[in-house]
């Protein structure tokens, strides 16, 4: 039996003009939770808005480019990652 597919997400809301990553199975349930404020860490920013998503063979591969995003603390990494021009599969297979 084949493993679910697991995404990163990539959160906007403009009531605080921050982006947020994250990573799931179930990409339309999370974003509710995130605007249910489920979530401590982004209740605040409520209404959220997916601005990308991207899908990994594998939970470790999620994680991995999840990691990378967060190590690099860098608005413009997030906003060349939603336009296209980072392509996190190659990020995570050349790290």
């Amino acid at each position: 039996m084949r493993e679910p597919m697991y995404y990163l997400y990539i959160l906007y809301s403009d009531k605080i003009d921050q982006y947020y990553t994250g990573r799931t199975d179930d990409i339309a349930t999370r974003l509710e939770k995130h605007n249910k404020r489920y979530s401590a860490a982004t209740k605040k920013g409520v209404p959220w808005q997916l601005k990308k998503a991207i899908d990994f063979e594998t939970k470790a591969d999620a994680i991995k480019a999840e990691n990378w995003i967060k190590k690099m603390k860098s608005r413009k990494v997030i906003e060349k990652i939603i336009s296209g021009e980072i392509d996190l599969k190659d990020v995570i297979n050349n790290a």
